[in-house]
């Protein structure tokens, strides 16, 4: 388990991070999100033991982790982290960085070792081709094929998958976190991205100004988001009065694009201001009651034809709780 117990942390005397405390156990994959500036990356630096903190502790299991001032090299032996940096050797082959640390004893188990790694990160046509020739998707994962290599207890993975083109990304989210799971490595994601969330995450940690403001299971958090900041970091949403829509309770509730549904014959109209195409919908830009909403749409519409929307039931029931 990894412990986190009242951290606090600053820059000269610019605070960061504060009295940050939560407990993770072993083999949960966890998201890290909040605003740029929030201090998610510090706080994975902090936990591999990269920054010293003068307030707070943590533990991994029943050890505490010093950080740097106590240990020789930087960085926690059990754990990798994988920065936006790649901090590989460009001079030699994607094989060579990846089995830089495995043992040089046992060569078959060695090569068998990088060609498993190498399969994780959809790499094998490239694996003696040197970094230096490699694009900046294609090295961040070596990075992190190099990261999983020695299998770190905890992985500790910074913004993993923000390089790599959309085509491959899934699948590499895919290979990486089944292997995880296998392996029952424990896992830290800081991300902007919500599908790296989503699907892959046990529990998200939300953080706003350096402060824990929610950490709750991943799937329960998006469909019951506490607040407009936590929601927002899903994707886009609305905030609607539910009396708009002819409800005598007079109060606010988030609702998520898809959760506001086109319905012709609706007493409730909204004026288009413009479509935008996603691929699989539309995201309809509209004008209700005075404010700008988003919905999904299967269809594209044009400004300024008036819809007639209503919002779901079950976005009613999860979040009409006054």
């Amino acid at each position: 388990m990894l412990t986190i117990e009242n951290v606090s942390f600053a820059y000269d005397k610019q605070l960061v991070l504060k009295n940050i405390s939560f407990s993770i156990e072993q083999g949960q994959h966890i998201a890290l999100i909040g605003a740029s500036g929030c201090g998610k990356s510090t706080l994975l630096k902090i936990i591999y033991g990269l920054l010293h903190v003068e307030q707070g502790k943590l533990f991994w299991n029943d050890t505490q982790l010093l950080g740097p001032l106590f240990n020789l090299v930087p960085g926690e032996e059990n754990m990798k982290y994988l920065s936006q940096g790649f901090e590989l050797q460009p001079y030699r082959s994607v094989a060579e960085n990846i089995g830089q640390y495995l043992s040089n004893f046992e060569p078959e188990i060695k090569q068998g070792r990088v060609h498993e790694l190498l399969e994780i990160v959809e790499m094998i046509d490239f694996a003696n081709t040197k970094v230096e020739n490699l694009s900046g998707g294609q090295k961040q994962r070596v990075a992190l094929a190099k990261a999983l290599a020695k299998k770190p207890e905890i992985l500790l993975l910074d913004e993993p998958f923000h390089n790599i083109d959309n085509f491959r990304r899934s699948s590499l989210r895919r290979n990486l976190f089944r292997y995880l799971h296998r392996n029952k490595i424990t896992s830290i994601t800081a991300t902007h991205d919500k599908t790296d969330i989503l699907s892959f995450t046990d529990e998200t940690i939300v953080i706003q100004q350096g402060e824990i403001i929610a950490k709750q299971n991943t799937q329960e958090l998006y469909q019951n988001p506490p607040n407009y900041y936590v929601a927002s970091l899903f994707g886009e949403v609305n905030t609607i009065n539910l009396s708009a829509f002819g409800f005598a309770d007079d109060h606010e509730i988030l609702v998520y694009p898809d959760e506001i549904l086109l319905t012709p014959d609706a007493p409730v109209k909204a004026r288009v201001k413009n479509s935008y195409f996603n691929g699989s919908h539309y995201l309809v830009e509209a004008v209700f009651n005075n404010t700008v909403i988003f919905l999904n749409s299967p269809i594209e519409y044009k400004a300024p034809q008036m819809i007639g929307i209503q919002i779901s039931e079950e976005a009613l029931s999860r979040r009409n709780k006054k």
